[in-house]
């Protein structure tokens, strides 16, 4: 039992479900373990946080399963080898091979068992010894590889340890994410796999009236995700505070960072105590999140999946068409009655204005089209998503807003109608299809104004085993790559629709 329990009179706490399983007791871990692993600091870490006057609180909760620990080195080495996985940091704990191995309660494992899974993704597989071992950590991995229960499984078995919330409190957990269509999702799965241990979440973005949202985070809720614009209105507005979140997550940073959040995430982050635990996770690690990871990392872990270079899921078949921004509408009404067979058609445009019209002009021609972008509100961003997941309306028009993070079952088709103004964006709009082991096929229509992108775009197919096209490959030759802000990271210009 924890220390900081104080329900272990409640014979249904899942607090005592918690420590029956072996998390946060103070005899089997204690905060000892925790704070020699943090002694250790790298040559670029933070200075070692001033900790007078804050409660103690547990955050190592990993003990290495007997199957874990009779790996050899050399097993170890051929089953990161086997799976992608490259480490970096001090005292790596050794890779899962199953569920069971990583030392979940049985209600948290119940619950993985009811979703399906049968064996952790790679990311999962390293991702979780190093997060519950209490430490920073940094992830990297393709989009569809199951970053979300990565962080949000020991973000349960963390907020089990921790005292019950008071009157007043703000979370124990705090995810910030991009877009609101991200934050919902996560927010469903921490409902599905924290309801067994009655842990409550909330969602806070904007598009939507606050009082809801005001009155989930009045009553009082462990896990908070949230967009960082909206949460800061929460935080001025003293509808919530952060003084007790021990466990902070920021999902793809790279984009929040693309998105102009910097100011935002540094205003959220100077709220939080300095010695809780910080998880970075995205598809991509550019420089500018890198160092930022700096600023708030203490002695981190790193783990990539593949490849830390840009690159394309390879379950994802890539075409790329040359053609004139004239010939466009014809090529994808031709391309759809190729491809539609009621499956999910997923068609990305750079423009809200785009995307409405090239929307209608599909509806007057009699294919069931619907449109999201940041301009629509969340109700109707909502419906649509919901009648594109239904497969009522099998072609939704999207923005970037719809680029990362949305994950739809089944989505068989993405149509690059417009180009997108980085490879960024494009390895993380055709990751919208060729999910969860799903094979996906990714359709891009690039016209002259595309051009100082052929020769990265080449790369990226040839390493994912794609063809070239001749015209392409001659577009590559004849153009040099982007200088630095044309296309890459900090390209914003060119994300008209972002929202």
């Amino acid at each position: 039992m924890s220390r900081y329990d104080s329900r272990t009179g409640d014979s249904t706490s899942y607090r005592d479900r918690r420590s029956d399983s072996g998390f946060g007791g103070a005899s089997a871990y204690g905060s000892s373990a925790s704070k020699r692993e943090s002694s250790s600091v790298g040559d670029e870490s933070p200075k070692k946080p001033d900790l007078d006057g804050l409660t103690p609180f547990e955050k190592n909760f990993y003990v290495e399963s007997p199957s874990v620990a009779a790996m050899t080195e050399a097993e170890v080495e051929e089953y990161r080898k086997k799976r992608e996985i490259t480490v970096e940091g001090r005292d790596i704990p050794k890779p899962v091979k199953s569920f069971r191995d990583v030392g979940f309660p049985d209600y948290v494992l119940e619950e993985v068992k009811k979703a399906g899974f049968t064996e952790p993704t790679p990311i999962q597989s390293q991702g979780w010894p190093m997060a519950l071992k209490g430490r920073d950590l940094i992830g990297i991995a393709e989009t569809g590889s199951g970053k979300t229960l990565s962080y949000l499984l020991p973000a349960i078995v963390h907020v089990n340890a921790q005292p019950i919330l008071a009157p007043g409190d703000g979370p124990i957990v705090l995810v910030l994410a991009p877009t609101r269509e991200l934050a919902v999702q996560i927010q469903q799965e921490a409902s599905k796999f924290g309801s067994s241990s009655k842990i409550k979440s909330t969602c806070i973005y904007g598009g939507v009236p606050k009082g809801p949202q005001v009155r989930d985070l009045q009553k009082g809720v462990e896990i908070v995700i949230a967009t960082p614009g909206r949460l800061i209105d929460m935080m001025e507005s003293n509808n919530t505070n952060l003084r007790r979140v021990t466990y902070l997550v920021l999902d793809e940073a790279d984009r929040m960072l693309d998105m102009g959040f910097d100011p935002q995430i540094r205003k959220i982050v100077s709220h939080i105590r300095p010695d809780r635990q910080t998880l970075y996770w995205s598809a991509t690690w550019p420089k500018e999140v890198e160092q930022l990871s700096k600023k708030f990392l203490y002695n981190p872990y790193k783990v990539i999946i593949g490849s830390s270079d840009l690159k394309a899921n390879r379950a994802i078949r890539q075409i790329v068409d040359v053609i004139s921004e004239s010939q466009k509408y014809n090529k994808l009404v031709k391309l759809l009655e190729d491809i539609m067979d009621g499956s999910r058609i997923l068609v990305f445009l750079d423009t809200k204005k785009g995307c409405d019209q090239i929307t209608r002009q599909l509806r007057m021609d009699g294919w069931p089209a619907l449109s999201i972008h940041g301009d629509k509100s969340q109700a109707e961003r909502d419906w649509v998503l919901s009648e594109f997941r239904s497969g009522k309306s099998p072609i939704m028009t999207a923005t970037d807003v719809a680029a990362r993070g949305l994950d739809v079952k089944d989505v068989k088709y993405v149509i690059n109608y417009d180009f997108p103004g980085s490879l960024e964006d494009y390895v993380h709009r055709i990751g919208r299809t060729g999910r969860a082991g799903a094979k996906g096929t990714a359709y891009s229509f690039f016209t002259a104004a595309n051009a100082r992108f052929a020769k990265e775009l080449i790369s990226i197919l040839e390493e994912a085993g794609q063809k070239v096209s001749h015209e392409l490959a001659s577009m590559g030759r004849s153009t040099a790559p982007p200088p630095p802000g044309l296309g890459g990271f900090r390209d914003r210009g060119s994300r008209r629709a972002w929202s």
